[in-house]
């Protein structure tokens, strides 16, 4: 009998885990559905005990479920780095980024400067702080809602300068990717893939399958293809 298994990712994650579940799919016969939603929102619902097989989270939120025994701590398997990316419209003036003193000046040019809820807009709110323009630029600064790219923010015309996991930006219509961070400023996210502590009884053996396909090289040329580093 053909089985089959639910997830929840974050939208950092969305397209490779997409490329990869079908790739899984079509090698074992087996189903996997993994769901998309914004970071915060998939980490709340975990939390809150809704039913899921796995989970994929950067990290930092996977850590947070093993202390409240939301997933089994013992299947947890690394997935990708991401780093975060610069955009603008497409066809739009390309600030330099080239290095810290660069990307600090077209931050202080732009008009509207976009980052989400998630990781990487966590890290430029501090590293705003830390150059000393975050009040400056205040009025400025668009955080795109939970699950809503940066890059469709940036095509519609809403941000003018767009940051976020390059992962993220690939393939969205409208936008122009500048290039990563320069590596004086640049952060990494891992992201890391578990079993639910509250998985159906028929799937961990299965999820157990699927996390293992993820981590092996047979899963690296979709992160490439991507956007995101394997681990």
């Amino acid at each position: 009998m053909r089985m089959s298994m639910n997830g929840i990712s974050s939208m950092a994650t969305r397209q490779v885990l997409n490329d990869l579940a079908s790739a899984f799919e079509a090698k074992s016969g087996e189903r996997v559905a993994i769901e998309s939603v914004g970071g915060v929102a998939a980490l709340k619902r975990i939390e809150e005990g809704e039913a899921f097989d796995i989970v994929v989270l950067a990290s930092d939120a996977i850590d947070r479920l093993a202390a409240a025994a939301r997933i089994d701590a013992t299947s947890r398997v690394r997935i990708a780095r991401s780093g975060v990316a610069i955009a603008v419209a497409k066809g739009a003036p390309r600030p330099a980024i080239d290095d810290e003193a660069a990307v600090r000046e077209a931050v202080l040019a732009a008009r509207s400067i976009g980052y989400s809820t998630g990781p990487s807009g966590v890290y430029l709110t501090r590293l705003f702080e830390r150059w000393g323009i975050a009040e400056r630029i205040a009025a400025r600064i668009v955080q795109a809602p939970p699950g809503v790219a940066v890059g469709a923010l940036i095509a519609r015309g809403e941000v003018e300068l767009g940051f976020q996991q390059m992962s993220e930006m690939i393939g969205v219509e409208g936008i122009d990717v500048l290039g990563m961070l320069p590596p004086q400023i640049q952060t990494l996210t891992m992201f890391e893939a578990a079993i639910c502590a509250n998985a159906n009884a028929n799937a961990p053996q299965l999820a157990r399958a699927f996390l293992a396909f993820l981590a092996s090289p047979d899963a690296d040329g979709a992160k490439v293809r991507h956007g995101m580093e394997p681990c």
